[in-house]
């Protein structure tokens, strides 16, 4: 059966307008049935009804077990509280005790993959505005042009409910964690962006960061060099991207995290009546 269009669909073509943060993957593709959903799962990803402008539940079809947001063993030297985004697996995590983080689905675009190394979280914004770069209004005048004053924040603002902006030495990166009205597009590599989330997960993750958060993004020269090779070329460079010779890895355990990636990225769908204890409070 063919999944129907969304009401979103003007939202979609006004995200497609907007370039490096924004862009779309256009028409979600269907997905086959899958077991129940756990009731815990369907409370985190329902309607929030207590925010400003609406945020609709996530389409069940649209959430994948490895982009559920879910605590999980991880091992890492970076103190709790820190942020670890990787967009090569398309992911992130907050840093919690005990060699655990809280794990949330990403997706991720050419913009996502230009910024590797620390930062730290400089501002946070609930529906954020969001404005053109002069370098996004020199390319496509056209539709950029009319957002230069910018376009203020609400539910058809495709930086979604909230925004975590990242500064480095104490400049803007132009790298973004927000929010998306394209819950489908979690755990892709969309046309362009940064780091978007579902809504209910950065509402999530922007009630537990603080501004000052530390930042990490993972990156190789090799792995990110491919990512930049794949991706569209029509989307907006970073001024302050780091060199491709740089290769931090925030002091992480890169070989024990590709093991633990491979035994818990395709965890089992919770299902109704499995579900196990809310460590987090999710």
């Amino acid at each position: 059966m063919t999944r129907p269009l969304r009401s979103a669909m003007p939202v979609l073509a006004l995200a497609a307008a907007l370039g490096a943060c924004t862009a779309t993957t256009g028409t979600p593709t269907p997905v086959a049935t899958l077991a129940p959903l756990a009731p815990d799962v369907l409370r985190r990803y329902a309607a929030v009804t207590d925010e400003p402008f609406p945020v609709e539940a996530v389409d069940p079809r649209d959430l994948k077990a490895r982009n559920v947001r879910q605590v999980v063993a991880y091992p890492t030297r970076e103190p709790p509280g820190t942020l670890v985004v990787d967009p090569f697996a398309r992911h992130l995590y907050l840093v919690q005790e005990g060699g655990r983080a809280l794990r949330y689905g990403v997706g991720v675009g050419k913009a996502g993959f230009e910024f590797t190394g620390t930062a730290t979280v400089a501002r946070k914004a609930a529906w954020p505005r969001w404005t053109p770069t002069p370098d996004m209004i020199r390319r496509d005048p056209e539709r950029n042009g009319r957002w230069a004053g910018g376009m203020a924040g609400g539910a058809r603002n495709p930086l979604g409910a909230r925004a975590l902006y990242l500064f480095k030495d104490g400049h803007d990166t132009l790298y973004r964690i927000h929010g998306t009205t394209e819950p489908w597009s979690i755990g892709e590599a969309v046309s362009s962006g940064c780091i978007r989330m579902m809504n209910q997960d950065v509402i999530d993750l922007y009630q537990r960061v603080p501004a000052g958060t530390k930042v990490v993004v993972l990156g190789s020269r090799v792995s990110l060099q491919a990512a930049r090779d794949a991706a569209p070329k029509s989307t907006g460079s970073l001024g302050n991207a780091a060199p491709e010779d740089t290769t931090p890895d925030g002091g992480l355990d890169r070989a024990g995290l590709e093991d633990l990636s491979a035994r818990v990225t395709e965890a089992p769908y919770p299902v109704a009546g499995s579900e196990e204890p809310d460590e987090a409070g999710l």
